[in-house]
C-alpha cells in the first residue's frame, strides 16, 4: 500500500444503513472509510451475511484493499485498492439477500475495472427484500445504455433458479469496460406502450406461474392491449434447492423507459391469483409515480449522473425514495456532489455536474 494512501483519514459512518452503497463509494473515490456502530443495540449486532459476503466481492473485484473488522462485528475500516476484474471469476452471495443485491453494487463497479469482467454468482435469484436478477436483467441492465454502455457487450444469463432459504442458483455475467461515462437527459417519459412480465417458478407445479399471469392480465388488460407475460419453469437441478414462485413485471414507454414491479410467492395463506393481482397493482402505484427512473434503480443512476464527465446531467424522477436522498447525502459527503431539484408536472427533475471521473486502465479510442 503506498504511503499516500496510508495518510488519507477514514471519512466516518455510523449504523448499517447504505453499507453497499458506502463501500461502493469508497471504491470509486478512492477515500477510505470507518463504519462504527453497526446494529449494536440490536440482538444480533454486527454486520450481517450478506455485508460480509459483499466484502469478499469487493476483494474479488480490487487488488490492494484491505478490510478491518472488530471481534463484535459493530465496526468496519475499508481501504479501497484499485479496480481489476477479470474473466472466469466466482462469487458465492451468502445470506438472506438475492444475487440482484450483490449485482446492484457491481453494476456501479465494472464500466471502471481494468478489463472485461466474466463472473458467476451463485445463491437466491428471487426474494421479497431485495431486487430479483429479473428485474436487474430486464431493467437496470437497459437503463446503462444511457450513459454509453454497450448493450451488445453486456449480457447477463440465469443458468439455475434459486428460490430461498437454500437458493441454488447461478447467474452469468459479462461485463465491459468503459473509458468514461456520457452525460444524460432523461426528461421525457413518454406514454406506457406495453406491459411485458415473467412469472418464475421451480420445484413446484408449473401451473402456478399461470395461474399468476392470468390474474395479473386480468387487472392489466383493463388499461392497455398489449401484456404479455412469460412463464419461465425450471426443472431439476436448473430449479435450485427450494420451491418458490415469483413474478416481475415491467412497463415499457414509447421513449424507452422502464418500469418495473415484483412479487414473491409462496407465503402461507396467499395463492398465485393474489401474488399476481398484487404484482399488477404495484406496476400501476409505480407508473402513477410517473419519471424516466423507477424506485429500485434511483440510486443506481444519481451515482453514474454523479460520475459523469463534466458536464450537466438531468434526469426525471417520480417520488424520491428516503433511500434515494439519504444516497445523495452520501454522494455530498464522499464526492462533494450536490443535486438541484425541480419540481415539474407531478415529478422532479434533479441535475448535477459531474466529476469527470474517467477509467485510466482503458485507453482513448
Amino acid at each position: 500500500m503506498s504511503t499516500t494512501q496510508k495518510k488519507k483519514k477514514f471519512e466516518n459512518f455510523t449504523g448499517h444503513e447504505l453499507f453497499q452503497q458506502r463501500i461502493v463509494c469508497s471504491v470509486l473515490s478512492g477515500k477510505p472509510i470507518r463504519i462504527g456502530n453497526i446494529r449494536s443495540e440490536e440482538q444480533q449486532p454486527g454486520v450481517q451475511a450478506h455485508e460480509i459476503s459483499f466484502l469478499k466481492l469487493i476483494e474479488t473485484l480490487t487488488n490492494g484493499s484491505t478490510i478491518s473488522i472488530n471481534e463484535t462485528g459493530t465496526l468496519v475500516k475499508f481501504r479501497p485498492g484499485t479496480l481489476v476484474g477479470g474473466k472466469n471469476l466466482v462469487h458465492q452471495c451468502e445470506g438472506v439477500y438475492s444475487i440482484g443485491w450483490f449485482l446492484q453494487g457491481f453494476v456501479c463497479l465494472f464500466p471502471f475495472l481494468k478489463t472485461q469482467t466474466i463472473i458467476t454468482f451463485y445463491g437466491i435469484t428471487n426474494e421479497s427484500e431485495s431486487p430479483s436478477v429479473d428485474s436487474i436483467r430486464t431493467v437496470t441492465l437497459p437503463l446503462l445504455r444511457h450513459f454509453g454502455i454497450d448493450e451488445e457487450a453486456l449480457s447477463l444469463k440465469i443458468k439455475k433458479r434459486g428460490f430461498p432459504p437454500n437458493g441454488g442458483g447461478e447467474v452469468l455475467i459479462s461485463a465491459p469496460v468503459l473509458r468514461s461515462l456520457k452525460p444524460i437527459s432523461f426528461l421525457d417519459e413518454g406514454l406506457i406502450k406495453r406491459i411485458r412480465g415473467i412469472a418464475s417458478s421451480a420445484r413446484v407445479s408449473p401451473q402456478m406461474g399461470n395461474r399468476v399471469v392470468t390474474a395479473a392480465r386480468s387487472i392489466l388488460n383493463s388499461f392497455i392491449p398489449d401484456v404479455y407475460i412469460f412463464t419461465d419453469h425450471f426443472k431439476g437441478e436448473d430449479g435450485g434447492k427450494s420451491p418458490g414462485y415469483s413474478v416481475c413485471l415491467v412497463a415499457e414507454s414509447t421513449t424507452g423507459v422502464n418500469l418495473s414491479a415484483e412479487i414473491m410467492g409462496g407465503d402461507r395463506g396467499t395463492s398465485p391469483e393474489e401474488i399476481g393481482i398484487h404484482a399488477a397493482k404495484l406496476l400501476c402505484q409505480q407508473i402513477k409515480l410517473g419519471g424516466c427512473v423507477d424506485t429500485t434503480n434511483q440510486f443506481i443512476v444519481l451515482l453514474l449522473m454523479a460520475l459523469g464527465p463534466e458536464d450537466v446531467s438531468k434526469a426525471r424522477f417520480g417520488k424520491l425514495s428516503s433511500f434515494s436522498v439519504q444516497f445523495m447525502r452520501l454522494l455530498r459527503d464522499m464526492f462533494g456532489i450536490k443535486f438541484k431539484i425541480r419540481a415539474d408536472n407531478n415529478s422532479l427533475i434533479l441535475s448535477c455536474l459531474g466529476l469527470g471521473h474517467s477509467n485510466l486502465s482503458k485507453p482513448v479510442a
